[in-house]
């Protein structure tokens, strides 16, 4: 059971293995010697010869420190392999969540993510560790006993050495069964990690429809395919333990008694029937200790599969000309032509789609729920790759442009947009490690928080509470904005930004886009027709195609689909009282 790609993978480790081979070997050789040196003691003693015992005391005390450095060095050895392993995988699965972008939920769960992640690249630990140092070991012991104990009895050793690939065969012999077994275990495993997921996360909603009693049930159910699977694990392994210690003891009792008959024949003296007497349970106790270590590596090795699932999801990133890239696309402008897309590969949710957005402009994007506004954000953080068309940044085609090179132009202000436990600093500082205090004050000021955060006893080392719960979807919208300011990006994409948030909060984020729209290219998604009055140009999507373009007051003009929302908009204003002539920005 050697993962050739899983080892190139984690290289460094080898030679962390190799040495704790070497320490197992060494330490077995001197176990061999000191049992050697006894068995001749007793020979001598049986002999009525005179015996050096401060010889063979210094000699067996010498070996027996050299056994426990080699233990010592075996532990340190089989934990760098281990730990060197786990590093290599996890900043592999790190960098491809990275390349992947923010669309990697659309191919792999999150829940997933984090069990390979976590339990996934744990249980690899026993395999680089343990396992594959044992493997080899268990190849190399049987060997150099046979090569010892040839020396005293020749049927014995060959004897011996014949009933040792029982236990490799028993091994073998339930491999498949056990990879059947395990590959459903983590299927089950990720299924409950999904469920509980989920289930955490709509708690609340759970609450208010008074449906967590059912969804509790549900987990239940998911919790006891968990449990069922999990102890077919468990006996698979303990049945598998009990047939190679049936194995390992009843060969080890054939070698004593074709000794003791060796023995009774006169072929092997006393001192020879302890050294094999001793020794013949060595032969075994290394694959016993193999098989032992076969199930637990079983696991991980099971997790390394989903592991390399991961690894192998497609990537849009085509890009070879890095340093070029990030130099064009400095203060991008983006073009869009003859864009389709569709989520389910049936329905278009938009249909060629053509417009541009220019450099340090301020464009809005338009339209009924559904309309398709916020899936253009969504292809131009390349969270999803358009079906038809293309889409250039500064005259670059964007499948070329590498994730991580594209955000560092353009951010993105949403609805969704997380809030982190914490302080305000130490959100502020996930956009610029090394900001100053005038660059931060800057940010807050712009995001008409600067006041507010200066009123707080802690300012900002003020805690907010997971998800930013301590302060209002306002402030919470605020601190999100002025995180985008302090990244310095040059494109910021609004999607419907102040859909959720107070009116007073509304308007500071809506002066706030107003000042921002000076000097960075700004791309608003809004339903709310008001909010974009005076972007530079609108443009206006109805189910998934471009019905119109232009300013405000051209499209009013126009009497079409924009000026039929617009009047349905200020009917139902004026219905709730919510008209105010005065605009935000003044």
């Amino acid at each position: 059971m050697i993962n050739k790609r899983l080892i190139n993978l984690c290289s460094d480790s080898k030679k962390y293995i190799a040495m704790t081979i070497l320490m197992n070997w060494v330490s077995i050789i001197c176990n061999i010697i000191i049992v050697f040196l006894i068995g001749i003691g007793i020979d001598q003693i049986y002999n009525n010869e005179n015996v050096p015992i401060y010889l063979y005391a210094v000699v067996i005390s010498l070996l027996l420190i050299i056994r426990f450095i080699c233990n010592l060095l075996n532990s340190k050895f089989s934990y760098l392999s281990s730990t060197n392993a786990k590093t290599i995988l996890r900043q592999s699965v790190y960098k491809k969540l990275l390349s992947l972008g923010v669309d990697y939920a659309n191919k792999a769960s999150t829940s997933t993510i984090v069990q390979v992640a976590v339990d996934g690249i744990e249980a690899l630990e026993v395999y680089f560790g343990k396992y594959l140092p044992q493997l080899f070991y268990s190849l190399l012991a049987p060997l150099t006993l046979f090569i010892f104990l040839s020396f005293i009895s020749i049927k014995v050793s060959i004897i011996l050495l014949i009933c040792v690939p029982l236990i490799p065969l028993s091994i073998i012999a339930v491999m498949k069964f056990a990879k059947k077994i395990l590959k459903n275990y983590w299927k089950v495993y990720t299924n409950l990690g999904d469920t509980f997921l989920e289930n955490l996360y709509g708690l609340t909603t759970l609450k208010v429809f008074n449906v967590d009693e059912q969804r509790h049930r549900k987990m239940n159910e998911d919790a006891e395919k968990f449990r069922k699977v999990t102890m077919k694990v468990l006996s698979m392994q303990l049945n598998s333990i009990n047939v190679m210690d049936l194995i390992a003891y009843g060969g080890s009792a054939l070698g004593i008694i074709t000794a003791l008959f060796e023995f009774k024949n006169g072929n092997i003296s006393v001192g020879g029937i302890l050294i094999i007497t001793l020794l013949s349970s060595e032969f075994f106790i290394p694959l016993r200790l193999l098989g032992s270590y076969f199930h637990v590596a079983m696991n991980g090795i099971t997790a390394s599969d989903k592991i390399f699932n991961l690894l192998d999801l497609k990537e849009n990133e085509k890009c070879e000309k890095y340093k070029s890239v990030v130099q064009k696309i400095h203060n991008p402008s983006i073009t869009m032509k003859n864009i389709s897309f569709s989520y389910d590969g049936k329905r278009n949710v938009l249909e060629n789609i053509n417009l541009e957005i220019e450099n340090k402009s301020y464009t809005a994007l338009v339209g009924e729920s559904g309309s398709g506004k916020s899936t253009i954000a969504s292809l131009i953080l390349k969270m999803y790759q358009a079906d038809k068309g293309t889409i250039f940044l500064n005259g670059i085609d964007i499948v070329n442009i590498p994730f991580n090179v594209l955000i560092k132009r353009i951010a993105l202000i949403s609805t969704n947009s997380y809030i982190f436990g914490g302080t305000i600093l130490e959100n502020l500082l996930m956009a610029k490690q090394n900001s100053s205090d005038k660059d931060i004050e800057y940010a807050l000021k712009t995001a008409k928080l600067y006041d507010f955060v200066m009123q707080l006893p802690n300012k900002l080392q003020t805690h907010i509470g997971e998800g930013g719960n301590l302060l209002s979807g306002g402030q919470k919208q605020r601190l999100a904005l002025a995180r985008a300011i302090l990244a310095d990006r040059d494109l910021i994409i609004f999607d419907e930004a102040t859909s959720n948030v107070d009116v007073e909060s509304e308007e500071q984020i809506w002066k706030a886009i107003h000042e921002l729209s000076r000097k960075k290219t700004i791309l608003v998604i809004s339903h709310r027709l008001a909010n974009v009055k005076y972007a530079d140009k609108i443009y206006v999507l109805n189910k998934g195609k471009l019905a119109e373009k232009g300013t405000h007051e051209e499209l009013l003009a126009s009497k079409s689909v924009y000026y039929n929302l617009w009047t349905v908009q200020r009917e139902l204003e004026m219905v709730r009282g919510d008209v105010n002539e005065k605009n935000f920005w003044y």
